[in-house]
């Protein structure tokens, strides 16, 4: 076996079990991981810098796929009803597989940071079969200084074999792709997927596992700050435009997806930001376009001409969920710490597919605590394997797929962040208006960014509020540049009959999903649900 990069030699693979390799490269920069990648034929060069792999049938992640060890670590702890079991033996197995498959194998390791705040991070070194994953988790991940590098341990290992096939008699899994986490051991493997998000979300869950019981928030949600120090954190799924409405030119970017909420004020787990690109445009987001003509940036399933290279991003053929990821620095006015104070604004990203909630709502504390429960948004084609349309689902804490613990751990830890620092909240609808998906169109852009700039400079407050007959939230009715009838969604609908009657159906969906949480939330937050006596007639 030979090595090649930096590293500390007190820990190499082999302390792990890794033995009878080809070729290990320790944290290797862009330029070697893009001539490695080229070489390999991952990926090709994009016109203007950038390269582009495809994930073959994986374009988002396999969230049935991902399994939990039950060990003395998380019985008793971790929320089964959420959470596929693994058996202590099962995984062990899985391990010694894994193990045995990357034999002969060159392999790629980036020794890195989840967490920008230094007495909460963890060290996570990824080991990758392919380079541009390896490319792909630098990007996304901090990285430490070359002079960190000679004293760095693990506290957490990934292990990413996508040429590997699980079997599910063997290991209790579902299918031949597999992600598995023991708690127990800091071990995550990820097996028969090329999707490389799984990476960046098995760091996440596992700051979801760790962090609660040091009083500390994991949020997925993206965070910007002004120049009065006014933290805002933006809730919401993939596509509910956590990225897109984080990058703003006024304001400073701290993190496009996952950050904590600490005693001192947020901080951004990741160093790299994960955006989409489907219909990007040069006009409409140029800080996110110019990173696709950058070197070091990585695309997924991109659509590129085939003789000039310059990719088309209107082109879904591949996935509606192509991909492109960078460092946070190519964003001109990101934060240098990843660090900012409390925050002043929190805001809850919801894709209504039904075209029914307003373009934003003010919440107070039960209602922010019931609709984060409740993570009420839609699936968008492509983030998840088999989601072919938008489809509404309630994705509790707005990341259900990465939690864990209780859903009530995170909501009670929120509520009480939300009343000591006098946080306010929006719930802002960046899906449909004038109808549901199919029928109506998507909420425009420059109207979502009108109404948070009112929200997060304050003016906002000042507004009237009419409260919603079907939600009971309290929405504005007028703001300055943006047209009154979208702000009364009913206004928009061709049909009001067919509007009450959405609206009615999707009042009855939120009753029933949260009948889950009652027992866990007080009076107050079961009295924010949307008006009853419209659900029961």
């Amino acid at each position: 076996m030979s090595v090649s990069g930096t590293y500390n030699h007190a820990y190499p693979v082999e302390k792990f079990g890794l033995k009878d390799l080809g070729h290990v490269s320790y944290n290797l920069e862009a330029a070697s991981l893009y001539e490695e990648s080229l070489r390999r034929k991952e990926a090709v060069l994009v016109a203007g810098g950038a390269i582009n792999a495809e994930t073959g049938i994986h374009t988002g992640r396999s969230p049935k796929d991902k399994f939990t060890v039950l060990n003395s670590a998380t019985e008793g702890k971790v929320w089964w009803e959420n959470n596929n079991q693994m058996s202590q033996a099962q995984f062990d197995v899985l391990l010694e597989d894994f193990i045995a498959h990357a034999k002969g194998k060159d392999l790629f390791v980036q020794d890195l940071f989840g967490g920008a705040d230094p007495a909460y991070r963890v060290n996570a070194r990824v080991i990758t079969e392919f380079a541009w994953h390896s490319l792909f988790i630098r990007n996304l991940l901090i990285r430490p200084d070359r002079s960190a590098l000679a004293d760095y341990y693990p506290d957490l290992t990934i292990i990413d074999l996508p040429t590997f096939k699980a079997d599910p008699k063997k290991y209790g899994c579902r299918s031949e792709t597999v992600v598995a986490i023991d708690f127990a051991k800091n071990i995550m493997l990820i097996g028969g997927t090329s999707y490389a998000g799984e990476m960046k979300k098995s760091v996440f869950t596992y700051l979801n596992f760790v962090l609660p019981a040091q009083g500390v928030m994991p949020m997925h949600c993206s965070a910007n700050v002004g120049d009065d120090e006014d933290t805002a954190i933006f809730f919401g799924l993939s596509g509910t435009g956590k990225t897109t409405l984080s990058q703003d030119p006024d304001r400073i970017l701290i993190g496009d997806d996952e950050h904590g909420w600490t005693k001192d004020g947020v901080f951004n787990f990741e160093g790299g930001c994960y955006a989409k690109a489907i219909k990007l445009s040069r006009e409409a987001e140029p800080e996110i376009y110019a990173t696709t003509e950058r070197f070091g940036t990585v695309m997924e399933n991109v659509v590129l001409n085939p003789e000039t290279r310059v990719p088309d991003f209107d082109d879904e053929s591949k996935t509606e969920n192509t991909r492109i990821a960078y460092p946070i620095d190519f964003i001109s006015n990101a934060s240098a710490t990843g660090r900012a104070g409390h925050p002043k604004n929190i805001v809850m990203l919801t894709c209504d597919a039904f075209g029914v909630l307003p373009p934003i709502s003010k919440l107070d504390a039960s209602q922010a605590m019931y609709h984060f429960l409740s993570g009420y948004t839609a699936k968008v084609a492509g983030t998840e394997k088999g989601v072919v349309g938008p489809e509404a689902t309630f994705s509790t804490c707005f990341g259900h797929p990465f939690l864990p613990l209780h859903p009530s751990i995170y909501g009670n830890l929120l509520r009480e962040l939300i009343a000591k620092h006098h946080v306010d909240c929006w719930l802002v609808n960046t899906g449909w208006t004038g109808g549901k998906e199919g029928v109506g169109r998507r909420m425009p852009i420059r109207v979502t960014r009108r109404l948070l700039s009112a929200a997060l400079d304050g003016s906002l407050n000042k507004a009237h509020f009419r409260t919603d007959p079907y939600f009971g939230l309290a929405v504005p009715t007028s703001v300055p540049g943006v047209e009154p009838h979208i702000l009364n969604p009913v206004k928009t609908w061709a049909s009001k009959a067919d509007f009450a009657a959405t609206a009615k159906h999707l009042v009855d969906m939120f009753h029933k999903n949260f009948l889950a949480f009652e027992t866990h939330v007080d009076a107050e937050v079961r009295d924010a649900a949307p008006t009853a006596q419209i659900a029961a007639e």
